[in-house]
């Protein structure tokens, strides 16, 4: 099968995926092969907000799952548009 247009393959750095035949059957069909980078959790901005929750589900140390439920619910209201793009911002992102 070819590729009608410029494709890119994002494959993860697991020891099946740098198979020589994997790259031949996907340089084959046209297309260009790249290997994510191994996974860090400093350029993920997901990551830094769920550090920033899990401080503060530790400081409320809520001790019933109902009321850890409801405090998960408030919680997600605390982050802001600004702050998240500052998460983005820091992990290389442009936010816009």
């Amino acid at each position: 099968m070819a590729c009608f247009y410029s494709a890119t393959v994002a494959q993860n750095c697991s020891a099946v995926d740098r198979r020589a035949p994997v790259r031949a059957m996907v340089e084959a069909a046209g297309a260009t092969l790249l290997f994510l980078p191994p996974y860090s959790p400093d350029v993920n901005p997901i990551e830094k907000a769920f550090a920033r929750r899990k401080a503060m589900l530790r400081k409320a140390a809520e001790p019933t799952v109902t009321g850890l439920w409801d405090l998960i619910g408030k919680l997600v209201d605390i982050f802001q548009p600004a702050e998240c793009a500052n998460y983005f911002s820091s992990c290389g992102y442009d936010p816009e």
